[in-house]
Parts: C-alpha cells; structure tokens; sequence
C-alpha cells in the first residue's frame, strides 16, 4: 500500500504520494485572492477520499508554537504559551507536542481540528509533527554561530545555533522577501550574530526566493544553500 505525507503551510498544503520510499505522486494548493476560502479543507477532503493508505504523515508549518525545554510537562499551559506568538482559538484548534531530543527542546504547536479530525477519522496510522522539529532534527551544527534558514511558499522558518544550542527559533510569513531578509539581519544583531563569524544555511524553495538569496549574499560571506526544492523532491517531507 501507498503511504502518504502532508504539509501544511499557513495557507496551503502539500501532499506526496509514495511507495518503497519513491515518491509517485506531488501536488501543491496555495490560496490566493480567487480561490475559495476553504481551499485546504476541500483538497485535504480529496486526498484522503482517493484511496486506502497504509500510513499518513503530517508535517505542519503553520506558524501557531511556542519553544519550552525538553522535560517542561505543564502541558495544560500549552495554549497559553502558543498565544504569546500567535492569536490562538482554542476551540478551533488542536493542541499538540513535537520533542526534538537531539538538542533537548520541544515545541507546542496547534493545528487546526477540521484537519485532525478528518486524519483521525480514517482507520490508518497517522504521525504528527511541527515542521520546525523536522527541520531542527535534520540538521549538523560544525560551525560556533549557524543560522538555518528554510523557505516555502510566502513563508520561512529559521533557527539560530550558538555552540550546538538552539539560541532561537522563528516561523514567520513572508510574502515580501526582503522584509524577511532584514527581519532575520535585525533580529541577529540582537542575539550577538556577527554577519561576517556566522555561518548560513538555505533549504527548501529556493528557486521561488532568488530574491531574498541574492539580496542576502551581499551581506553575508558564508553561505550555503544546502536542500533545493524540486518536483517529488521536498526537504521537509523527505
């Protein structure tokens, strides 16, 4: 049987089709000014109606989280923490736990419930978990001051790591790239990031974000694009 994977983005969702780890099938749905409102809830609908998986994996972007340390187990404040970044509707939206091990943090994120319950209506084994775990989970720090950077579709998430320790993590839209650009110069300049000792790292849509690379390299010396999203080729749902 075929098993499928899916990404949700703040407004989107993208989904793989698979079997034997090959990736057969790959669609992508943004919404935009004359698309339906419910966009995402009908080609979720469609995907799961097309057949019988034997597993579905769902990876979401959506940028509703909050960061606390590994072993923090007041998970009934979970909602509370998540509201001091994002405007959270409770009765609207899940609550969820994604722990990254490696570097000893774990996230709070919510997702919406039309979506969960329809995934967990379906009689098939269903994987949660927050995008920033994934892309935290995949990565190998060499370097004392490394920024992380991976793009989607008007969106980006991005970590900054001192010493093999998460300094900083932010999930955010980006519909003007260069407002994301100097979002992410600013906020470093914060935390003590040196432009010329740091060390940056690009994944995910870089074809579609040449603007924000481009602008980027005439600040910054070290960087490298590390994962470029192709068709069937997705870093996050890898």
């Amino acid at each position: 049987m075929r098993k499928l994977a899916l990404l949700f983005t703040k407004d989107g969702l993208q989904w793989q089709i698979s079997k034997s780890r090959k990736v057969l099938e790959e669609k992508i749905f943004l919404k935009g000014e004359e698309t339906p409102d419910n966009l995402v809830e009908e080609k979720l609908t469609e995907v799961l109606a097309s057949e019988k998986f034997s597993d579905i994996f769902v990876i979401s972007a959506i940028n509703h989280f909050s960061i606390v340390e590994q072993g923090f187990e007041r998970h009934d404040l979970g909602y509370n923490l998540i509201a001091y970044n994002a405007d959270i509707q409770k009765d609207e939206e899940e609550l969820m736990l994604s722990v990254n091990k490696k570097f000893g943090i774990q996230f709070y994120y919510s997702f919406p419930k039309v979506y969960y319950q329809k995934i967990k209506a379906l009689d098939v084994p269903v994987h949660f978990n927050f995008s920033g775990e994934r892309f935290l989970n995949s990565l190998v720090v060499k370097n004392k001051k490394e920024v992380h950077v991976n793009l989607y579709h008007q969106q980006a998430e991005f970590f900054a790591i001192e010493n093999k320790k998460v300094i900083l993590y932010n999930n955010l839209d980006a519909a003007s790239e260069v407002d994301f650009l100097y979002f992410i110069m600013f906020t470093l300049s914060k935390i003590d990031f040196g432009i010329t000792e740091t060390y940056f790292y690009i994944y995910g849509e870089t074809t579609e974000n040449e603007t924000f690379i481009s602008e980027m390299q005439k600040f910054v010396p070290n960087l490298k694009i590390v994962f470029d999203n192709l068709h069937k080729k997705n870093f996050v749902l890898a």
